[in-house]
């Protein structure tokens, strides 16, 4: 769609041929470069379709409409489009009780299916307490609309998802981990291959027993703000921009802490990453596939050999969370993070002819196939390709988050007031009766 922008910049006509299923994300995308009138035909043919009669059939039915586009004369919506609509953006936009407000928000397209709380005035100002920035700081603006994402507007989501102002400064840092280029954001949050952004942190996050799962405001709500945010102020809308074929329930909120303290010969993830090991920190990566595995013995190798067993080929990046029971099986037995991904990129191996698509997709690394198709080739790509992460609590399984984006780590900076923000919201846990 931006090609098709480009060359009507060049007062040339142009016409986007697209898949019927696309047609809103093409016309969004036009908008978004300020174009909206940019002509669309759809077409039928499968998407990332390989049967060229298919392919040549499906074009040749909307050829007349291919030729109408670029020579019928411009409407006169599409030589001066109407403003799009807008909404007041300061002070109140609605008011009501608690279902109208449900109502309202959601009609709007502002929230992600659950309910929300009303980002009253006196909320958002309590969650501004969380940092010293100013609310009028702009962090960065987001793709694919290039929402201006202020300090104010990251506030208003954390409310609406029901975030405490002591993660503010996570958010704050999670934002610019999706804005820093080496994310790949643009890519993974409108793709069809429904990457869930995957958080890792060290500040007040649940990195034990199930960690994954509902049950913790800090990682249920932290992963649904920033969902929120990309939605909201990226523009990244589900159907629209964001194309996910199957979606991910990560999306909704993909939370862990590391447990650094486990393993104290280990160097955590931040630290890998060049930062200090007292500094508190936060890493994103894009995964759109996550596997629970159990090991074949209790020893190193029975580990190991299920780790091996149960890897997808040639994944640009595999994160591998290792209770702390297995972390410190691996490590009595010598094991170090870098020399267990030197090991795995080593001897985890198949046939070639089980990876044919490394070769030949597009996109994908380009390297010479093996003359043999029995010939054994690496799992991973590199050894830099995997990182391990010790969390979750006790019982047997291991989990694996398979992506294709790397790792992006950003310090998280703390108000001067922080000590006593903590203070405040520190009794605010479950407390289950005994049954």
């Amino acid at each position: 769609m931006y090609d098709a922008v480009f060359t009507e910049r060049l007062r040339r006509p142009a016409v986007a041929l697209v898949n019927a299923g696309f047609a809103l994300d093409a016309r969004s995308a036009a908008s978004g470069k300020g174009m909206p009138g940019v002509r669309v035909v759809t077409e039928t043919v499968p998407c990332e379709c390989t049967e060229p009669d298919r392919i040549a059939s499906g074009v040749h039915a909307v050829i007349d409409d291919i030729v109408a586009a670029l020579t019928a004369p411009l409407t006169s919506d599409e030589q001066s489009p109407p403003p799009p609509e807008t909404i007041g953006t300061e002070g109140i936009v609605f008011a009501g009780d608690l279902a109208e407000v449900q109502r309202f928000f959601y009609r709007r397209g502002w929230t992600d299916g659950l309910p929300i709380v009303p980002p009253t005035q006196a909320a958002v100002e309590e969650m501004l307490t969380g940092t010293d920035l100013p609310r009028d700081h702009l962090v960065g603006k987001m793709i694919p609309r290039l929402g201006k994402v202020t300090v104010e507007k990251i506030a208003v989501n954390a409310v609406m998802a029901g975030a405490l102002p002591t993660y503010l400064p996570l958010l704050i840092a999670g934002v610019e981990a999706l804005l820093d280029p080496r994310a790949a954001f643009g890519t993974f949050e409108v793709s069809t291959g429904s990457w869930a952004p995957f958080w890792i942190e060290q500040l007040h996050v649940n990195g034990g027993q199930g960690a994954l799962s509902p049950g913790d405001i800090a990682n249920a709500a932290i992963g649904r703000a920033m969902g929120l945010i990309v939605k909201n102020l990226g523009g990244a809308r589900k159907g629209l921009e964001d194309m996910g074929v199957q979606g991910n329930p990560g999306k909704y909120s993909m939370v862990t802490a590391e447990n650094e303290e486990a393993i104290a010969d280990w160097e955590p993830l931040h630290v890998q990453h060049g930062f200090q090991r007292d500094e508190s920190c936060l890493t994103v990566s894009f995964p759109n596939s996550y596997l629970q595995i159990w090991p074949y013995g209790s020893d190193d190798k029975g580990i190991l050999r299920a780790i091996m067993s149960n890897m997808v080929p040639r994944w640009r990046q595999l994160t591998l969370l290792l209770p702390p029971g297995h972390a410190q099986t691996l490590a009595d037995a010598g094991w170090t993070k870098s020399e267990l991904a030197s090991y795995l990129y080593e001897y985890a191996r198949v046939p070639a002819y089980r990876t044919p698509e490394f070769w030949g997709t597009p996109g994908m690394q380009r390297v010479r196939p093996p003359l043999n198709a029995e010939d054994p080739t690496p799992l991973l790509r590199s050894p830099a390709s995997l990182r391990i992460i010790v969390s979750g609590g006790a019982g047997a399984f291991m989990g694996m988050a398979y992506g294709s984006s790397t790792w992006v780590t950003k310090p998280v900076t703390l108000p001067a007031g922080w000590d006593a923000l903590v203070r405040k919201y520190r009794g605010l846990v479950p407390n289950h009766l005994r049954y």
